[in-house]
């Protein structure tokens, strides 16, 4: 197990270390292509228009159960999408929830070649 989780990947965002460029772990990797789906914006790739979920859009959407259900469905394509391969697709949960002045975005998934559980969570602040 630890041969798959030892293969490296470079870290997102790109940085250059004294070593070369800054490498991260499979488990970190797809933590990082979470991210890069949650704040890349819908259109904003060239080649890949479909690509990211572009939630910096919520700050501006009322804090209501249609948008977090909208946003969930939303995240979940993109996410499915993005780490075919690298998750068990029947693992994937992504769930949205809202309080007064948050967004709170929830992502359960297993690594496929670990068969490890991961979880992350964010928080998005809401005027």
């Amino acid at each position: 197990m630890k041969r798959l989780d030892s293969v490296e990947y470079m870290s997102f965002p790109f940085c250059i270390t004294d070593t070369g460029a800054a490498r991260s772990k499979r488990s970190g990797h797809i933590r990082e292509q979470i991210e890069q789906v949650l704040f890349t914006s819908p259109r904003e790739r060239l080649f890949r228009p479909e690509f990211g979920a572009g939630i910096n859009r919520l700050l501006f959407e009322p804090n209501s159960t249609g948008i977090w259900e909208l946003t969930q469905k939303r995240l979940y394509a993109s996410l499915a999408e993005a780490l075919k391969g690298e998750v068990d697709p029947k693992t994937l949960d992504v769930r949205v929830e809202g309080k007064e002045a948050e967004i709170l975005i929830i992502v359960e998934y297993t690594l496929a070649a670990l068969n490890h559980p991961q979880r992350q969570e964010l928080r998005v602040p809401h005027p």
